[in-house]
């Protein structure tokens, strides 16, 4: 599994989201997306309906009975496992900044974790960063925003 941390510094989640939604897409992936925050939810839905003026990607807020069509799906909180995500995501994006580690239990059936997290939550990412080092199967990525682009610095 492989897990990417986004330290968010420009931009907030919602900003960055529809970005990496969209390459998922396209690379043939489907994404569940976790954001506790109503709000939060509500603005990554706007962001997937108007980034781009002509084109939208299609989401829904899970617990519909058509959750297992959405190409991105998004929740309050990680479903219980073995039930996983409903609509077969195999990346997950965490747009809250709340790391939560029983993700990377195989049930999940996740592929890659794109974990986003504002400032304030350093302390909890350096942590979760700190405790993915020796972990079998899993490569850590880090990204950081010099203006506009995301670099990989680790």
């Amino acid at each position: 599994m492989r897990v990417d941390f986004y330290q968010l510094t420009r931009d907030p989640a919602e900003k960055l989201l529809p970005v990496l939604a969209e390459k998922t897409l396209e690379a043939g992936n489907r994404l569940a997306v976790i954001a506790s925050e109503e709000l939060l939810r509500d603005n990554i839905s706007d962001q997937l309906w108007t980034r781009k003026a002509e084109s939208f990607l299609a989401h829904d807020i899970a617990g519909g009975e058509n959750d297992a069509r959405q190409p991105i799906l998004l929740f309050p909180d990680a479903p219980d496992a073995p039930q996983a995500f409903a609509n077969g995501a195999q990346f997950l994006v965490i747009a809250d900044s709340k790391w939560r580690p029983d993700l990377l239990q195989g049930a999940y059936g996740l592929e890659r974790i794109f974990y986003l997290f504002a400032p304030d939550h350093i302390d909890e990412a350096r942590q979760s960063w700190k405790s993915l080092k020796d972990q079998d199967g899993i490569t850590r990525h880090y990204w950081r925003q010099e203006g506009r682009r995301w670099i990989e610095a680790g």
